[in-house]
């Protein structure tokens, strides 16, 4: 289903520096409406800091971020946020004094369309299992799918999910690939960092490799057959 939906984000040139380190050196690429997007390279190429750019949340960045059509390179996060971007970090960020519950309903709303607790439930049971437990007491799966769910309620329908299957049980991976699959259907779009290819390479409709802080390669599912030797070279799988 690549390139079939209107354009949401482009970046175009674009250039990001932590203080005087220059980790993004060009970076070029576009997500349509209703894609899964995969972000592939080795630790360090500079994925997590491409989804941190589209935010601002770096030192300083160049170049063109369009996000539905309006450049936001000089505008703060909390502005861009209210566009319709949901930020799932690594580092995950539940609070351990707040419940479950709680911590799903902390994020304000920024844009019409979120889901609902209930519906977030049905796509997340084990929430709804743990939802009056303190954000201590949830597994690491569990704060997984808090770090995922609690951007659906604010209304966002650009999901940017960096390494949201890192060190978890195959059961878990599973669930989450079921929910990124449901939310496509319903119209989200998702760009991922993912290290695990195995989870990624079902899922997305379209690839960019990054390395040293620039795309140098980008293929559509159909092609991963015939780009093996290209995935070997950058990735190692």
């Amino acid at each position: 289903m690549a390139d079939t939906g209107r354009e949401l984000l482009r970046l175009s040139d674009v250039h990001a520096w932590y203080g005087e380190s220059h980790i993004l050196h060009g970076i070029n690429l576009h997500v349509n409406q209703g894609e899964v997007v995969t972000l592939l390279g080795r630790n360090g190429a500079g994925r997590t800091t491409t989804l941190k750019s589209i935010l601002g949340l770096v030192g300083r960045r160049s170049g063109s971020v369009m996000v539905n059509g309006v450049e936001t390179v000089t505008m703060p996060p909390h502005p861009i946020a209210r566009l319709g971007i949901g930020y799932c970090p690594e580092e995950r960020g539940i609070f351990a004094s707040l419940s479950c519950e709680e911590n799903l309903l902390l994020p304000p709303v920024v844009a019409q369309g979120g889901m609902s607790v209930e519906e977030i439930y049905t796509l997340f049971p084990n929430l709804r299992e743990r939802r009056a437990s303190p954000g201590t007491r949830l597994s690491g799966g569990e704060q997984q799918m808090l770090s995922v769910a609690r951007i659906l309620r604010t209304g966002a329908n650009l999901l940017l999910l960096d390494e949201i299957s890192e060190g978890l049980a195959p059961v878990i991976v599973q669930a989450l690939g079921r929910a990124i699959r449901m939310l496509r259907e319903k119209g989200f779009t998702t760009v991922m960092v993912e290290q695990n290819f195995r989870f990624a390479a079902p899922l997305a409709d379209r690839f960019y490799i990054i390395e040293h802080g620039q795309v140098v390669e980008t293929f559509a599912a159909h092609e991963l057959e015939a780009k093996a030797d290209t995935l070997k070279t950058y990735l190692g799988v």
